[in-house]
């Protein structure tokens, strides 16, 4: 299901869609690091929210199941990336980001998703 975490530190929008539909203790937890403003404007469904800012504070609960893996989303994938390098840093290697954010989300997944 995820990518080899030697391989890469990022999955595509599309790979992320497929994973959605697994039943929930199959697939990667989907988490939108975003701030609440943004958050406002659009999320994906089955995300769960975690600003960047708070990540160190809640470094357990993110990687409590590593096996099960999380995917990180954004904006446009930058603060993403820094988040799942800042887990994989802290030894969670199941950590990986969406290229290209919900803006690329909503060009190749899902047109409904405003952009902003």
């Amino acid at each position: 299901m995820l990518p080899d975490p030697s391989s890469t530190a990022e999955v595509s929008p599309e790979a992320v869609s497929a994973w959605i539909n697994l039943p929930e203790n199959e697939r990667p937890r989907l988490i939108d690091c975003r701030e609440a403003e943004e958050l406002a404007i659009c999320q994906i469904p089955g995300n769960e929210w975690v600003p960047l800012g708070e990540f160190p504070g809640r470094l357990a609960a993110l990687t409590h199941d590593p096996e099960r893996g999380v995917v990180i989303y954004c904006h446009h994938g930058m603060r993403s990336m820094r988040a799942a390098l800042f887990l994989r840093s802290r030894g969670f290697d199941n950590a990986f980001s969406m290229h290209g954010g919900i803006e690329l989300w909503s060009l190749a997944v899902d047109p409904e998703v405003p952009r902003y």
